[in-house]
């Protein structure tokens, strides 16, 4: 059954509105924009730690950044040709007394105050990996690198959608190497991260995805992806049985951000890298979707895996 535009709206408003009810979702005043009830944050926190005892075998260096990045790194990716309608450019004020002058004068006539505005040195980070390839040029031992990371990541997709917040968090485990290193680690973690959801009752199925790249040119790009299997979702149902939720996804990124930022394996050639990404409000979603609002009333061998 494929559902109507009208009905899956109709859908993520009835969503949105048990969330907000239960006071787990606090509207801020924009679509997508929310504040998180401690409630909704414990159980992130508690999945988090979970996902770190469950990756805590790799010895993966630990990274934590912020939701923002530098203008210059972000130029060195492709992100502004295949999703400019997600980007988000942080811009401030530079000007002097009279500029800001005409800039108050243009808020108090409705007009467009934001000319006055200037660009900054940095962006809002679209993936919580993308940080972390500025740091790794260079040459990679024999054995690679794998890294955990989290951070806050921004995308302008403003929704009514509740699973499809403008600024959320993502928790990965990042694979640099071999095509081969890569590939194994995309693949391990698909299922291992399969399992883990499966530990707090999510029963989580894989299917074969593709980024939502910008523009005719971007519809090539997405065939490719799927044809090459690089990229895979696990999903659940939030809002509709009809149309699942990705709630975690793990890809492949071939040698692209090797090519970008001057990674290299030993032999020579440019790094490939792989990486698994938890969405953890989506998770959080998915977990009071299928437990119900009370995580005291959930079932026993959940409470267990999240130390509830």
């Amino acid at each position: 059954m494929c559902l109507s535009n009208d009905s899956l709206t109709a859908a993520h408003e009835a969503c949105q509105r048990r969330f907000v009810d239960a006071g787990l979702l606090i509207p801020l005043g924009a679509l997508g924009l929310y504040g998180l009830s401690g409630r909704f944050e414990d159980v992130i926190e508690r999945f988090e730690r979970l996902v770190t005892k469950r990756g805590a075998h790799l010895n993966a260096d630990v990274m934590r950044f912020p939701a923002i990045f530098s203008r210059d790194h972000y130029l060195k990716t492709t992100h502004i040709d295949t999703f400019p309608d997600l980007m988000g450019s942080v811009h401030s004020f530079t000007g002097k007394e009279k500029d800001h002058v005409r800039m108050l004068d243009k808020r108090a006539r409705g007009e467009n105050w934001t000319d006055e505005l200037a660009p900054s040195q940095v962006m809002m980070t679209p993936a919580a990996c993308y940080p972390l390839y500025p740091t790794a040029k260079g040459t990679l031992t024999a054995d690679g690198r794998t890294v955990d990371l989290r951070s806050f990541v921004f995308r302008h997709e403003p929704s009514v959608d509740p699973a499809r917040m403008q600024i959320f968090r993502q928790r990965e485990f990042v694979r640099l190497g071999t095509a081969e290193q890569a590939l194994e680690h995309r693949d391990y973690w698909l299922k291992l991260g399969q399992e883990i959801l499966l530990e707090v009752g999510l029963k989580a199925e894989p299917v074969i995805a593709n980024d939502p790249f910008f523009g005719r040119g971007g519809r090539v790009m997405a065939a490719t992806q799927k044809e090459q299997n690089l990229k895979f979702e696990l999903v659940y149902p939030i809002a509709s049985a009809e149309k699942p939720t990705a709630i975690t996804s793990c890809n492949c990124h071939l040698d692209h951000f090797g090519h970008s930022f001057e990674i290299f394996t030993p032999d020579g050639h440019h790094a490939h890298s792989a990486c698994i990404g938890f969405g953890l409000e989506r998770i959080a979603l998915a977990l009071f979707t299928c437990h119900g609002f009370d995580p005291d009333k959930w079932p026993a061998e959940v409470k267990s895996a999240l130390e509830l």
